[in-house]
């Protein structure tokens, strides 16, 4: 009995390690939210029997089974609890939001690609045993995507966010102008013409812009610190086998997509973890049972302290408002608040929040619209005040309004009674609560876990190939694509065969006329 159950121990051991693979992942960007999912990416693969090997500037605190933190990358510029109003407004807002991605997100992270310890795999691979697949952050860096070449296997792209404009030609995703808008725009509803001329011209400037900002400063960074005859970083694009998206189709809409791109929307909402409200905040929550409490939280750049004052004077007066109700406010730096704050608001510098907008007392979440909290928020049925401020912020919270799950205010223009009204109707409107929870049961019902929709295609590249779900589109030029050589041959056709017909037809005209005219000469005579 002891030898039968040694051999069952072995095969399983061995069928584990049969079919786990070794993974590197590289998210470099020093941006919280955005690494929350590649976190929770990376644990779950750890979690599933893979080998994960992560290059990023967010460390573990607590060291996980099949985990390894490879490289360390130092901050350029600290964003964590650092983005100021001035600053949101001079780098992040408006048309400057894709400089940012393409220099912040982009162009300084490449530079990361001398560090000594990067530049150790460049030059010495693993070998014992090799990688099977590298990972990188679908953003601004796609020069990250030159590994794929290095070690010779499949690159799968993560985007913690909707693609944007410039993300879909690198596996061939299909973008239907008509009717799906870029995520830097906040139409939802059906585009009128303008809207759709807009959206259309919109787009390609972007992609445009984008690529001039990146592609020559970033080709050098790859021929200078991996070598001379490596592929452009628009050639690097191209070779991504596979994009997981943090976006699901009951939430963000139904879209045209190649195969290569996989909804993943919602992977981080995992309430596995050990993180508990501490005994203090949970004693607090808990009281509020009578009247609830409202969680407000601009994510983890924007310092809500740094805002001007007529706006930090709005909140004050409106959570006076709102009470018995309780707030929870997120505010990093606390001591910077002005004077004034109401009895019935709580802050503190951190939150476990996934923990809070799950506590059964919680009324509504005041939300700076970032999909990775809202995600949070529509999965606990929690509906939701939104004050967009930078990127794909007003797109989400223009869908959620376009839902009924959320209230939408513009910082720079609401008033104390814009304030006021949002607050008594999201937290005595039963609808918004109601309609939230019906979001909620669509987002979560699906055929999978996202972690394991993840795991199974991240497999199913590395087992058949990185060209597994390649469309054939990528072998085509854009103008092909869109069939305008078709349209072209076909016009043509059609203006030949009119010119013909137009001139037999005045031919026979010409010709049955001489004759009718040779005939009447003939009479008279």
């Amino acid at each position: 009995m002891n030898v039968l159950t040694y051999i069952i121990v072995c095969l399983t051991m061995c069928l584990t390690l049969c079919q786990s693979y070794r993974i590197l992942g590289i998210f470099t960007f020093h941006g919280k939210s955005h690494f929350i999912m590649f976190e929770a990416l990376m644990k779950g693969l750890a979690k599933k029997g893979h080998q994960v090997d992560v290059i990023s500037t967010f460390p573990l605190k607590k060291p996980v089974e099949n985990y390894t933190d490879l490289v360390s990358i130092p901050v350029k510029l600290k964003l964590v609890n650092n983005v100021s109003y001035e600053f949101m407004k001079m780098a992040l807002s408006g048309a400057m939001a894709v400089n940012a991605v393409a220099s912040i997100g982009g162009n300084d992270l490449c530079e990361y690609l001398e560090l000594p310890e990067i530049q150790k795999i460049i030059k010495n691979p693993p070998q014992n045993p090799p990688y099977d697949a590298v990972l990188i952050e679908i953003f601004g860096a796609s020069c990250f995507g030159i590994f794929g070449n290095i070690l010779n296997v499949p690159v799968i792209g993560v985007s913690s966010s909707a693609l944007y404009p410039w993300a879909n030609p690198y596996i061939a995703n299909p973008e239907n102008l008509a009717f799906v808008r870029n995520n830097l725009l906040s139409y939802v509803k059906e585009m009128n013409f303008g809207q759709r001329v807009y959206n259309t011209l919109h787009t390609l400037f972007n992609k445009m812009y984008f690529n001039y900002k990146t592609t020559k400063y970033q080709d050098e960074l790859i021929k200078k610190h991996v070598g001379p005859n490596m592929p452009s970083v628009r050639e690097v694009e191209t070779n991504i086998s596979l994009i997981l998206v943090n976006t699901y189709f009951s939430l963000n809409g139904i879209k045209p997509k190649t195969p290569a791109l996989i909804e993943v929307g919602g992977l981080h909402v995992q309430d596995d973890d050990d993180t508990e409200l501490s005994p203090e905040l949970k004693k607090w929550a808990d009281e509020c049972d009578k009247d609830g409490f409202i969680y407000f939280s601009f994510g983890s750049m924007v310092n809500i302290e740094t805002f001007p004052k007529h706006i930090l004077d709005i909140f004050y007066k409106s959570f006076e408002y709102i009470s018995p109700v309780k707030i929870l406010m997120k505010i990093p730096n606390p001591k910077n608040l002005p004077p004034g704050l109401p009895n019935n608001v709580r802050i503190a510098p951190w939150l476990p929040q996934l923990k809070i907008l799950k506590h059964p007392n919680i009324r509504a979440f005041i939300t700076h619209g970032g999909l990775m909290g809202t995600q949070e928020a529509i999965a606990c049925g929690v509906p939701m005040i939104g004050i967009p401020l930078f990127a794909d912020q007003f797109t989400n919270i223009e869908s959620y309004v376009e839902k009924n799950i959320a209230i939408k205010l513009d910082y720079e223009t609401m008033t104390q009674n814009d304030m006021n009204d949002a607050l008594h109707k999201i937290v005595y409107n039963s609808t918004y609560r109601k309609t939230a929870r019906i979001i909620a049961d669509k987002f979560i019902d699906r055929p999978l876990k996202p972690i394991d929709t993840a795991n199974y295609w991240i497999e199913y590249v590395i087992k058949h190939g990185y060209n597994s779900l390649h469309s054939p589109a990528l072998n085509l030029y854009w103008w092909q694509v869109a069939l305008l050589d078709v349209y072209v041959f076909i016009f043509v056709v059609t203006l030949v065969i009119i010119y013909l017909i137009v001139h037999l037809t005045l031919l026979l005209l010409n010709v049955f006329s001489s004759n009718s005219k040779v005939t009447h000469k003939k009479k008279v005579t």
